[in-house]
């Protein structure tokens, strides 16, 4: 299961709006991973390079198998016509469509199905998927890039670069495997962002400004949505949206974050200092009155980045 969760993690940037999942049928060690929408999943490409031997074999899959016909036929045909004896599931597939279907029809065909293999660290590989099928809204990335004293930008808004270009290419990384990158209206008057993928491969994201940007910004063309957050992420999620990344600015940092929509915190620290209370802040707007009102998460993982640091961080 854990290689099949490494070959899903090679077509990350590559499959959505569906799944990336990865599959292996043993004994052999055949492999498969998802392809870019309407092409094989996981499970018949394993299969294919099975053969014959997929006959009376186990076959394991991090996400469970689908059983309904979309732009391909129902994987559980495939896996039951193959003859495969056994089949191990990492997580069950919330997607309406699925949600435990695929396991009922193996069972009903007589196929032995066990669930819950190294489910924890495929909740966490599907988050994106999972959320946004389960809610209906994408998964939101909150990028951050800041000094030590947790500025973002000098007191003229001038603030290329803060961060080293390993940590840009981290940056570029994420928003491949974004769907949708997100700014203000005032970031993009500010700075005229591209944002597009230019330092990690993969393909360019859907831009969304909340407000209007002109008509000559670089951003363009974007999809511009205005009003409540929730219902930005609603109409993202109705598009398709697995995973929505926000880049910015402060104002459009803060409102994210005190409105709890944020599920994943990315915070880049330079060591670097303005040394004053008049830069720019991560956040604008009002925070916790108190002690007590402090938000506080959980650090999911440090790591460093050339001469910068990456955290990531979670709501606890």
């Amino acid at each position: 299961m854990r290689r099949a969760v490494a070959l899903a993690a090679g077509v990350r940037t590559t499959t959505s709006p569906n799944p990336w999942v990865g599959s292996v049928v043993e004994p052999g060690g055949f492999e498969g991973a998802t392809q870019p929408p309407g092409g094989p999943h996981a499970e018949v490409l394993a299969l294919r390079a099975a053969g014959d031997a997929a006959r009376g074999a186990t076959l394991y899959a991090t996400l469970e198998p689908c059983a309904h016909a979309g732009r391909t036929a129902p994987c559980v045909d495939a896996i039951v016509d193959a003859g495969v004896a056994r089949v191990v599931v990492g997580v069950e597939d919330p997607d309406e469509r699925v949600r435990g279907a695929g396991v009922r029809a193996l069972r009903a065909a007589g196929v032995t199905v066990d669930v819950g293999v190294c489910a924890e660290e495929i909740r966490s590989q599907l988050a994106p998927y999972l959320k946004q099928r389960s809610t209906g809204r994408p998964w939101v990335v909150l990028k951050l890039a800041a000094t030590l004293d947790g500025r973002t930008a000098a007191p003229d808004g001038s603030s290329r670069w803060i961060t080293g270009e390993a940590a840009r290419a981290d940056a570029h990384r994420m928003r491949a495997e974004s769907d949708a990158v997100i700014v203000g209206a005032g970031t993009v008057r500010a700075d005229d962002p591209a944002l597009t993928v230019r330092d990690a491969p993969g393909t360019d994201p859907l831009r969304v400004v909340l407000g209007r940007a002109p008509a000559e910004a670089r951003v363009q063309p974007a999809l511009e949505l205005e009003g409540d957050l929730g219902a930005v992420l609603d109409e993202l999620g109705r598009r398709g949206v697995l995973q929505a990344m926000v880049e910015g600015g402060a104002t459009v940092a803060g409102d994210f974050h005190r409105a709890g929509l944020v599920d994943r915190y990315v915070l880049y620290l330079a060591p670097a200092f303005f040394g004053g209370d008049d830069a720019r802040p991560l956040f604008t707007g009002s925070g916790a009155p108190t002690i007590g009102d402090l938000w506080r998460g959980r650090i999911e993982s440090v790591e460093r980045l050339g001469d910068d640091l990456r955290l990531e961080c979670s709501p606890a």
